[in-house]
């Protein structure tokens, strides 16, 4: 019996990465999915890929950093499902630009992206998640937590510290209603914002990234996408029905140095 059999999940930032990642384990145990994100041409590939796993897979285009599409996104996610099992708040932004140069537009892009939109979607999704007494699954951040030498991150951390706030607050707030609320910490994943990242670094920099990953990382190693499904199918599951408020790091062991 696969975990996820019958279940109905929606992933935000789902085209790679990742959301990518979780689809993928979502789809090999039994969940259909509905991909949201913004790139039509990645979907339609992420798609391709997750329906060789025998589920049914949906998508929705949309920028979820402009905040008045999500009242369209919602009507248009309820209009396919009305009872959701799953939610996975997983779209999200970082630069790492210094606190003296970040500039109200670049913060408001985290804001909206990292805050508002998952907190407003969850919000619109609310009734299908009640009937299906359903698992809601943020994606923070290490660096909500911990900082690194050379990585401003005031905006991106301040966001993932709200994040973390949001899940515990809300996991005390709908567990009556049988709505559990957990979030993911990864440390560094190998995606495509993080490559993008890592080649904004002059060549001396990230040479020192490459080489603290050996000594930051106990496991000596960033992760990849699927190291993040196997705990997200977890906290989908019923074999997580007494887990809720949990922040969960998933980091190769960074934050324990």
């Amino acid at each position: 019996m696969k975990m996820l059999s019958g279940k109905k999940a929606v992933i935000t930032g789902a085209s790679d990465g990742i959301g990518l990642g979780i689809a993928k384990a979502f789809a090999q145990n039994g969940a259909d999915v509905l991909l949201i994100a913004r790139d039509m041409e990645k979907l339609d590939k992420a798609s391709a890929e997750l329906t060789s796993y025998g589920v049914n897979i949906k998508t929705i285009s949309v920028d979820l950093s402009n905040i008045s599409a999500i009242e369209k996104v919602s009507i248009q996610i309820l209009s396919e499902w009305n009872e959701i099992d799953i939610l996975v708040n997983n779209v999200g932004i970082a630069r790492f630009t210094p606190f003296s140069e970040v500039t109200e537009s670049e913060f408001d892009l985290h804001l909206n992206l990292n805050v508002k939109a998952p907190y407003l979607l969850t919000q619109r999704l609310l009734p299908a998640l009640e009937k299906a007494k359903g698992s809601i699954i943020n994606i923070s951040s290490y660096f909500a937590q911990r900082m690194l030498p050379g990585r401003p991150s005031t905006a991106y951390s301040l966001t993932k510290g709200a994040i973390n706030s949001f899940t515990k607050a809300l996991a005390y707030e709908l567990g009556p209603k049988g709505i559990r609320v957990n979030a993911i910490a990864p440390g560094t994943v190998n995606t495509p914002l993080v490559q993008s990242n890592i080649n904004r670094l002059s060549e001396e920099e990230r040479a020192k990234f490459q080489e603290s990953i050996k000594t930051i990382y106990p496991l000596g190693r960033i992760g990849e996408p699927d190291d993040i499904g196997g705990i997200a199918v977890y906290l989908a599951s019923n074999e997580a029905r007494w887990v809720t408020g949990s922040i969960i790091n998933i980091d190769g062991g960074l934050t324990t140095t």
